[in-house]
């Protein structure tokens, strides 16, 4: 099944995403979060390529054990601006021949001291969408950057990037993560005016720890609230309490979402099952309601 269909179905679905070991001793320690993850019924579950694609060899054994073995969508991601363009043709063969129907396309992280773009490689994710299109019938979906791309100076440039992406054959979206929801809301109106109107997914992250909040604003520039920055101050040098207020957090979020409307979600829980339970968990009369 291709998540555009989950995605148009009626009700609400929530998504998660998990990462690939950075070594294959943590294989299993990976596939045990998962097995939980999937126990929530999730919409589907992602999984991440890895800086650099570092991580990358891992991304389809898992895909296809969330498929396969738990019967749960799986979204396989894909970059390429560390990979050749025959390297990323072989992925998505291989990705085809698993039957995995669901791609993320996306540039990627460059990795330090390359020459890029070079004309081996593809130089924007517009271009990996276009190639993945010519493999065979996938689902394909983007990034979108709400609060605006690293790399551009202009908000109007993003969206017209953006608009180029999707008209390559997007079929979904799936934002950075946000921590104000009035950024979320300012942006679909703004790319719903320049005719985006495929389906778009908020990604909430649950920040439970001081140090994945500065992680977390290395790797997107994302910019907290006061809001957050107090409970950052209140409860960052207590684990428990940070991890609490965290989760609480971005319930809040959700649960504003939900009231506005929005009918997919997709959580930033990475390989942490029991975030992703506790937030399901809050969740759960609002969502049958």
């Amino acid at each position: 099944m291709k998540i555009i269909d989950r995605l148009n179905e009626d009700g609400i679905h929530i998504s998660f995403e998990v990462f690939p070991p950075k070594t294959d001793e943590g294989f299993d320690k990976v596939i045990s979060a998962v097995d939980e993850i999937a126990t929530l019924n999730p919409a589907f579950i992602s999984v991440t390529y890895g800086a650099g694609g570092g991580t990358s060899k891992n991304t389809a054994r898992i895909a296809s054990h969330i498929k396969d073995d738990l019967n749960v969508l799986s979204l396989a991601h894909l970059t390429c601006a560390s990979s050749t363009k025959e390297e990323v043709r072989k992925v998505i063969g291989n990705l085809k021949e698993l039957g995995i129907d669901n791609i993320l396309a996306l540039r990627g992280d460059i990795p330090p001291g390359m020459d890029f773009p070079d004309t081996d490689r593809f130089r924007f994710a517009y271009e990996l969408v276009e190639e993945i299109r010519k493999h065979g019938d996938f689902c394909i979906g983007a990034a979108c950057y709400p609060e605006g791309h690293v790399e551009n100076e202009h908000k109007s440039d993003d969206i017209r990037y953006l608009k180029q992406k999707v008209d390559s054959g997007v079929d979904f979206l799936t934002t950075q993560m946000f921590f104000d929801n009035d950024i979320h809301y300012n942006f679909l109106y703004r790319i719903r005016e320049a005719g985006i109107t495929v389906p778009v997914l908020p990604g909430i992250m649950p920040i439970t720890s001081a140090s994945q909040m500065k992680k977390s604003q290395e790797l997107s520039g994302t910019v907290f609230p006061r809001r957050f920055l107090a409970i950052l101050d209140r409860f960052g040098s207590s684990p428990a309490a940070m991890r609490q207020a965290g989760i609480a957090y971005a319930t809040d979020q959700i649960i504003d979402l939900l009231a506005n409307g929005v009918r997919n979600i997709h959580i930033y829980s990475m390989n942490k099952p029991d975030i992703a339970a506790a937030i399901m968990k809050n969740l759960s009369e609002i969502i049958k309601a």
